[in-house]
């Protein structure tokens, strides 16, 4: 999934006439988006930024693709005939006004249209498109806007200069900025290393063998594998060779997934993914319902294994610009496919757990991220099972955030294999679900508005309803799930740290 809620490249939500205004009209006055998607060279104004104050790229220096875009009413078969021309994934659809009002992506094709077997004639893109997607300003930091898809779990932004859109970025193009993110975390990896030798030649003998503690330290905590990215039971669509295009796309629309593999014995032959669909069968004319997919997979793609380090497989997808890479056992039997968008997360989230600072003497507060801000945090209290209060500050933007700072404080009281919900109390007394960031950013918009210090947590171990609310994302989806995951790589990872640097602090006092 692309976008929120089912496919589309920019997201939702927020007020879609702010959004669509803003995003479309420039000074002196509105200026309509040509339909050829052909934009002049944007002007560079002198209050822009290409490079921030860190020294990191913005948006604007990126490799940018200019926009495709066409009107709502466009047929789908017409917009990927257009789509084929240009050789892009994503359109931008606008409105009577020449106002930018949704877009619409490879995956959305797929799984709105192919595999619910609509009429590509007969179907207009209004129909299928994600509405009011998210833009982002041309001076963003590069980092920043990889964030915000990384977030919001879409590939695809629109890039505002001046209140007009200039361009779409893709995901892919900030791979770059995440790969040397990782290899400069990685170095503080070598950092270690090096003063573990220091104190090795300073005693005049070797305190650790090949695969000492502290190389696997390193290597887990500055270059992790795919391994840790990938949870007990991963959604992955396979089919065989002669399997038809139609039921490959059925089952991508089952599990969400945008790309399946071609398996014989488990062992993987070739990939299929939304964007072989739309160029190498809607744009070729053939039917999906009997076009067998060895006819129009990538035969033999490149395949990461479990022990693949994420940097490495960056790299692999960023060389071969490929979106989705097939990740397989010792055995070579698949066992995963990490898209472009998992890894990516992975790796923002490699970066600021190694971006830690060391605080204090309590370990278990170590793995709590850097405040980027006090608009992003929020007080929060928690009551353990032996009765006793917790009271922190914690970032706001994600349910990771929100868990990885519960499990800090009260990680022993939770079993994985039966992961609670969180709810939180509001004005009624009623305990609200909180099951995904947005519930998260609701709760605290409203507790803000009501001019609450915080929000009164409770974890629900029961699984009964009670006098509970649903906040709007319903019970512990895969998405919570992945959260839970997410936060219990973070705190491993930042105990590790802490682990690591109090075995040197003990070395180096050893050693003098």
């Amino acid at each position: 999934m692309e976008g929120h809620g089912g496919g589309g490249g920019g997201g939702g939500g927020g007020s879609s006439s702010v959004r669509r205004s803003v995003s479309m009209s420039g000074p002196p006055g509105r200026r309509r988006l040509p339909e050829n998607g052909d934009y002049d060279s944007p002007r560079r104004p002198s209050s822009s930024r290409t490079v921030g104050l860190s020294g990191e790229r913005t948006v604007k220096r990126l490799r940018l693709s200019k926009a495709l875009t066409i009107p709502e009413n466009t047929t789908v078969h017409e917009a990927c005939r257009r789509m084929a021309a240009r050789r892009v994934d994503a359109v931008l659809l606008t409105d009577s006004n020449a106002l930018l009002c949704g877009i619409l992506t490879d995956k959305d094709i797929a799984t709105r249209v192919i595999a619910r077997e609509l009429k590509l004639e007969d179907t207009p893109v209004s129909k299928v498109m994600t509405r009011n997607p998210i833009f982002v300003l041309s001076d963003t930091l590069a980092v920043e806007a990889l964030q915000k898809m990384v977030q919001g779990k879409f590939r695809h932004l629109p890039v505002v200069e001046n209140g007009e859109v200039i361009a779409l970025l893709d995901i892919a193009k900030c791979l770059y900025d995440a790969i040397a993110r990782m290899e400069r975390a990685a170095e503080k990896g070598k950092a270690i290393a090096a003063a573990v030798e220091g104190v090795e030649k300073h005693w005049g003998t070797s305190i650790s063998g090949p695969n000492t503690f502290i190389e696997t330290l390193r290597e887990r905590m500055f270059r992790p594998s795919l391994s840790t990215i990938i949870s007990e039971n991963p959604k992955v669509v396979t089919v065989s060779p002669t399997d038809s295009v139609l039921t490959a796309t059925k089952k991508m629309l089952e599990l969400k997934l945008s790309a399946a593999v071609i398996t014989v014995d488990s062992k993987p032959r070739g990939i299929l993914t939304s964007k072989d669909i739309l160029m190498r069968v809607i744009a070729q004319n053939l039917p999906p319902e009997s076009t067998p997919v060895e006819k129009v997979m990538t035969q033999n793609p490149e395949c990461g294994t479990i022990d693949t380090p994420i940097v490495d497989a960056l790299h692999t997808m960023h060389d071969g610009k490929f979106l989705h890479l097939p990740v397989v056992d010792r055995d070579a039997n698949i066992v995963s496919v990490i898209d472009v968008i998992h890894i990516t997360h992975a790796a923002v989230a490699t970066v600021r757990i190694n971006q830690t600072g060391v605080r204090g003497t309590d370990v278990g507060k170590h793995a709590s991220y850097p405040s980027s801000g006090l608009v992003n945090t929020f007080s929060f209290k928690l009551e353990d099972k032996k009765g006793r209060k917790h009271r922190f500050n914690c970032e706001t933007r994600s349910m990771t955030d929100l868990i990885t700072c519960i499990l800090q404080r009260v990680g022993n009281d939770i079993d994985r294999s039966n992961l609670p919900q969180i709810l939180y109390e509001d004005e009624d007394h009623d305990k609200v679900v909180l099951a995904s960031d947005s519930d998260l950013a609701a709760a605290v918009e409203h507790a803000r508005l009501a001019g609450w210090k915080g929000l009164k947590l409770h974890l629900d171990y029961t699984g009964a309803r009670g006098n509970r609310k649903e906040a709007g994302s319903g019970g512990l989806d895969f998405a919570h799930k992945d959260a839970w995951a997410s936060a219990y790589s973070a705190v491993a990872a930042g105990a590790a740290l802490v682990a690591g640097l109090g075995v040197m602090a003990y070395l180096k006092r050893a050693g003098s």
